[in-house]
């Protein structure tokens, strides 16, 4: 199954992915997919590069799913960071 890095900024707590050039976005869709382990475990390793120390925090892999919707996080708390609250402010 593919794996994503997902981590948060330190300078404002946004949810972002690691990319292909090794910077950060907020989109899943341009995050950086690793599909198989050896990938995965080499991503991780980038994100937590000297470079990445201060911009981000607690980098982690997520699984993800291809979909015709688009990159989906298997785990629903993962869903929740990548797409936003399961319940809307009515305000």
């Amino acid at each position: 199954m593919p794996h994503m890095v997902i981590a948060n900024t330190l300078k404002d707590g946004r949810v972002v992915f690691l990319s292909n050039d090794g910077s950060w976005t907020a989109a899943i869709a341009d995050g950086e997919l690793a599909q198989d382990e050896p990938a995965a475990s080499s991503l991780l390793a980038n994100s937590k590069s000297p470079a990445n120390i201060n911009v981000v925090i607690d980098p982690q892999l997520i699984e993800v799913n291809e979909t015709d919707h688009g990159r989906q996080p298997t785990a629903y708390r993962e869903y929740i960071r990548a797409y936003g609250p399961s319940v809307r402010n009515p305000g």
